[in-house]
């Protein structure tokens, strides 16, 4: 499916996802797959504004396989992973404020390796990438 580079593409993959899951008989990997559909989309989304992406699922005999292109040539990083404890998290007064960064982001990618059976990322010619994620079933 082609959606547009918005804030509601995430949802709208995910409702997406929901029946296919469903049709296809594995709703016990559905909330892994949103999980994983939602910050892939919103990392497409944020790569690629007023732009388009691309999600590819399919079935494959042992898994499901999630894929989304967007078109910035830049790759992803995925942050290191750090414990915290409850002392490290205060709140954010200006959470709410449009353009407000906290730097509390970037947990996404860690969360989908996490869930992920195998995921990854492909470059496209001329520009673009596939970042995707397979989930056995």
């Amino acid at each position: 499916m082609t959606c547009l580079a918005a804030w509601t593409a995430p949802g709208q993959v995910r409702t997406h996802i929901r029946f296919r899951l469903i049709e296809w008989g594995h709703p016990e990997i559905a909330d892994d797959m949103y999980l994983i559909a939602g910050e892939l989309v919103a990392n497409a989304v944020e790569a690629t504004p007023d732009g388009e992406i691309r999600v590819r699922f399919t079935r494959e005999p042992d898994a499901v396989l999630l894929g989304v292109w967007d078109s910035a040539d830049s790759m992803p990083t995925v942050r290191p992973a750090v414990e915290l404890s409850l002392l490290d998290v205060q709140p954010d007064p200006l959470a709410l404020t449009p353009g407000h960064e906290d730097g509390a982001g970037g947990w996404g990618l860690p969360l989908i390796e996490a869930l992920s059976s195998e995921c990854g990322v492909h470059r496209t010619s001329p520009h673009g990438k596939w970042v995707w994620s397979r989930v056995h079933t």
